[in-house]
């Protein structure tokens, strides 16, 4: 061992850096806390479970606060074997001539396909895509047409244009970003990862999630961190991206900030949980709990602080077109009560049907019958629509006492209990599970039926930029950021992202937004490369709070 690693330790502005070096066998972040390389007596010879065993990985390690480490690792360098090539997108077999394309078909579709682009002259190929077997999906996703060996992405201009002339699209991409069954063990890389560990037995500040001034609107990761004097960051939870699936910037899936519950769950995907007074961290699987109940009768809440009708990422009951999880996908459900707090934003989302105010004390003050106003400082708002309309006004007249339950129950059915140091994020699939992989992504959402797995093929199976989060064995939080779709950082499968979080030591972990909203912030800047050249502006962010003893 000790032919290969080299360390050296060094105080900057305050901060402990080590720098870590090996051939073989790198140290993992837990047995460099605090600057220290194996003081905890653990075994030094761990690295990422990632690519071909013998690749080179270095890790800076740079102590940020007592308890909190910041550990850069690159792992591997350039694969010759590697390169640009031309992806086809195949039609869809039917008859019906606005059936969308996909990226993968069935073995003779795709063999026509390339048949097609042969006879114009286009060296086509088709190849057989296995996907790793995961806890509940995985194995034959189906055939890919591909065109072309290219050395640069630029040097695709002219095969993208030929095969257009030939009547089908194409997009030229980079083949190590496949996730294909063995590619985890012989490709080389190279792969870059940030980790924020922060040991709850030292941290003396609090660990915490937030969205932001309100939650409709975005902000980007070093914003919030900046806002809020993090000591570090990442990108959190889903959300909507696109207005035309509810407020933007609104959590798709469960969210608590501050003890509250702002955002309500989708179905019973896994949600980080953290415990500020602790700075413990853990996964459950939660549950939607809401009801409005006044002196009459009570009545169902759909959900809180999102756009009545439109469910991103589903979940909910009586969704359409279903009432289970479904990743990307904005559900519908045309018959909904949902409730606003002021943290929504300076007013509610306007619209056909009734909106009920509700002040401080629980009390209806006002009927508007239409939706769009300013929360009540304190109160509430709840907006109905459809069928849903007669009976909130029926529920709630002026002068009535109205309570507002917006709950979460955990997997024993059991109220959540929140306090103001509780935060909650949203995410999935879960990774990890009692120290295995047991990643669900099935159970929760990232399989698309009728697609002929062109979005799994697309979100689970390929190399994409991941951030994700656990705890290991010794209670230690890990906050993750993997860069990716770069010839610099290939990016992480879902299982290589489970793969990753073992070696890495973690016992419990699970997926968090990702793609170009996968950003690590430290020391007052950014420390990875967004997928899109810049920062994106995001729903909320996990932050590390420094304590009195860092300076507040």
């Amino acid at each position: 061992m000790k032919d290969f690693l080299k360390h050296r330790t060094a105080l900057t502005g305050g901060l402990v850096v080590a720098v870590v070096s090996a051939l073989l066998s790198p140290v993992s972040p837990a047995q460099a806390d605090d600057g220290r390389i194996g003081d905890n007596g653990t075994d030094q010879s761990s690295h990422l479970n990632l690519g071909a065993a013998d690749l080179p990985e270095s890790r800076t390690v740079t102590t940020l606060a007592p308890g909190v480490t910041l550990t850069k690792i690159s792992r591997g360098g350039a694969d010759s074997s590697l390169f640009w090539t031309a992806e086809v997108a195949i039609p869809a077999d039917s008859p019906d001539p606005d059936a969308p394309t996909s990226a993968l078909s069935s073995q003779d579709t795709a063999e026509r396909t390339a048949d097609k682009l042969k006879a114009a002259g286009i060296d086509a190929r088709v190849e057989h895509v296995q996907s790793p077997q995961l806890a509940d999906a995985g194995g034959d996703l189906g055939y890919r047409v591909r065109a072309g060996h290219l050395a640069a992405q630029a040097d695709g201009a002219a095969l993208v244009a030929q095969i257009k002339a030939a009547g089908f699209a194409s997009s030229v991409i980079y083949t190590g970003w496949d996730g294909d069954a063995g590619t985890s063990t012989t490709t080389r890389g190279p792969w870059n990862l940030d980790v924020i560990t922060v040991d709850p037995g030292k941290y003396q500040g609090q660990l915490a999630a937030s969205f932001g001034p309100d939650l409709e609107k975005r902000e980007t990761t070093s914003q919030l961190a900046s806002d809020a004097h993090a000591l570090a960051a990442v990108n959190a939870g889903f959300f909507v991206f696109d207005p035309k699936a509810g407020a933007e910037g609104d959590p798709a899936g469960v969210g608590v900030y501050g003890g509250k519950v702002l955002s309500e769950a989708v179905a019973d995907r896994p949600a980080f949980v953290i415990d500020g007074k602790k700075n413990s961290s853990s996964i459950q699987r939660l549950t939607w709990a809401g009801k409005v109940s006044a002196p009459s009768g009570e009545a169902t809440l759909d959900g809180i602080d999102r756009v009545p009708g439109l469910i991103r990422n589903c979940g909910g009951a009586n969704d359409l077109p279903t009432s289970g999880p479904l990743q990307d996908v904005t559900c519908t459900n045309s018959n909904e009560l949902v409730t606003f707090t002021p943290e929504f934003g300076p007013t509610t989302p306007a619209g056909p049907g009734l909106e009920v105010m509700v002040d401080s004390h629980d009390t209806v003050t006002s009927i508007a019958e239409t939706r769009g106003a300013a929360v009540p400082a304190g109160g509430h708002t709840i907006q109905a629509t459809g069928t849903d309309v007669a009976r909130l006004r029926a529920l709630a007249p002026v002068g009535a006492k109205l309570r507002i339950d917006a709950g979460l129950l955990g997997q024993d059915g059991k109220p959540l209990h929140t306090n103001k140091a509780t935060s909650v994020v949203n995410g999935g699939p879960l990774l990890v599970k009692d120290g295995s992989e047991d990643v669900t992504v099935r159970h929760d959402g990232m399989v698309h039926p009728n697609d002929g797995n062109s979005f799994y093929y697309g979100w689970v199976h390929k190399r994409n930029p991941r951030t994700f989060a656990g705890t290991d064995a010794q209670g230690r939080t890990m906050l993750v950021t993997a860069d990716g779709r770069s010839t610099a950082s290939l990016g992480l499968s879902l299982k290589e992202e489970a793969d990753v979080a073992l070696s890495l030591g973690m016992v419990q972990a699970m997926n968090l937004d990702g793609g170009g909203s996968t950003t690590a912030v430290a020391q007052g800047k950014v420390q990875n490369s967004p997928s899109g050249g810049s920062e994106r502006a995001i729903g909320d962010a996990l932050l590390v709070l420094p304590g009195r003893k860092d300076g507040q």
